[in-house]
């Protein structure tokens, strides 16, 4: 909680450093608080704030990151809360310090080291570099650090680096529903369209009535056509949870412009890379899934198949058997990936990250190459190209 309250007060611009942040531990540990929380207002407030128009600041911050906190009453020792203790265990590195860190040196190494580590564990370990525990740069546990390991019980992400999580997560569904802010994702959709007439004939045909009618020396001959509607049908599969968070709000006016373009449209969720379930709801994703095989067999091959992600995961996910984060995947998701382009040949990959960064993420090439390079950024210019070659 202190490391989220230093962070909280850079945020809002109060001119805190790691010195600051280092003399507040220190006075914490030599008790000059003790439990009250009036006291240690009045001590980080001395410590943090060098100038008195940052008081405000400093005051804002306090009430969010310690809301519901009191002094607790009558005399004696009091339960320091859980979660300050969680935090203050964090592990926190210079890069130079990263650098030397080095991982196991590979999926198998990992597997086999981590099977090894929870025979001969008997007790909780924090701060090393072996055992399964926190804080410390063994590749198995939570707020630490390693280039490469397995995040066991801990709240989200922090490097970005696990190549495996147990720990059961809930990912909201996207709305469809939301209010653009603009038209211009619709517009490039309808680049994706093949008109055709069908059904009851409900439309006037203009230029034929009037054709008819002057051939039938004006008496009124009234034609009519069916509707006519756009016959394409899509299949968007999207990424869901974990880093694609932070790409939520684009997802969603993307979802919620292909719900309003596209009559024929199915969708389903997966998590970083296409394994062998899907689903709809990420409330039960679960226990209400879909068979990958299930989908392939269900929607016919003249389907436009569109997947949206960042694919930014480890590569492990993508070309190792059992290599998901969160399950143990019997085939790698790039068995996977490639049925689903067998099937459909009008398929591409839209990326919310920003162009100029795949280069620097080893995933997004390796997702780029198994889609022959049909990978675009989602912008509008990416939108755009991505519907011209669907159209194809």
């Amino acid at each position: 909680m202190f490391t989220n309250f230093f962070l909280e007060l850079r945020q809002a611009k109060v001119p805190v450093s790691v010195k600051e942040y280092l003399a507040l531990l220190e006075a914490m540990n030599a008790g000059l608080a003790e439990y009250s929380i009036d006291d240690f207002y009045y001590l980080s407030r001395s410590i943090m704030v060098k100038d008195e128009r940052n008081i405000d600041k400093f005051d804002k911050v306090f009430g969010q990151v310690f809301k519901g906190m009191e002094t607790p009453a009558g005399e004696g020792t009091a339960e320091i809360p859980e979660e300050w203790l969680r935090k203050l265990a964090e592990k926190l590195l210079t890069e130079e310090e990263k650098k030397q860190i080095e991982a196991l040196g590979g999926w198998e190494k990992l597997m086999e080291t981590l099977k090894k580590r929870l025979e001969e564990q008997q007790k909780r370990h924090q701060g090393g570099s072996k055992w399964i525990g926190t804080a410390g740069t063994s590749p198995f546990g939570a707020h630490g650090f390693n280039p490469e390991g397995v995040r066991i019980g801990q709240d989200k992400n922090r490097e970005g680096r696990a190549v495996k999580v147990w720990d059961k997560r809930e990912y909201k569904n996207l709305d469809d529903n939301i209010e653009l802010g603009t038209r211009n994702i619709k517009i490039a959709l309808r680049r994706l369209r093949k008109f055709t007439r069908e059904g009851a004939e409900v439309e006037l045909d203009l230029p034929d009535t009037i054709r008819r009618t002057a051939a039938n020396a004006g008496y009124l001959d009234i034609k009519m056509v069916p509707e006519r509607r756009n016959k394409i049908k899509v299949l968007v599969l999207f990424d869901i949870g974990g880093s694609m968070d932070a790409h939520i709000r684009v997802c969603e006016e993307l979802f919620s412009a292909a719900r309003t373009e596209f009559k024929h449209l199915e969708f389903f969720y997966f998590h970083n890379c296409l394994y062998e379930k899907l689903w709809k709801d990420n409330r039960r994703r679960h226990t209400d899934t879909t068979s990958t095989q299930q989908a392939l067999n269900t929607f016919p091959s003249d389907y436009k198949v569109v997947f949206v992600g960042d694919g930014s995961m480890s590569p492990y996910e993508i070309v190792y058997p059992g290599g998901s984060v969160e399950h143990w995947n019997e085939e790698a998701g790039q068995v996977w990936i490639q049925r689903m382009l067998d099937t459909y040949r009008h398929a591409i990959w839209l990326n919310p990250v920003p162009e100029r960064h795949w280069q620097y993420t080893p995933s997004i090439q390796l997702l780029k190459q198994l889609m022959s390079d049909r990978m675009y950024p989602l912008t509008l210019d990416g939108l755009d190209r991505g519907m011209r070659e669907l159209n194809r």
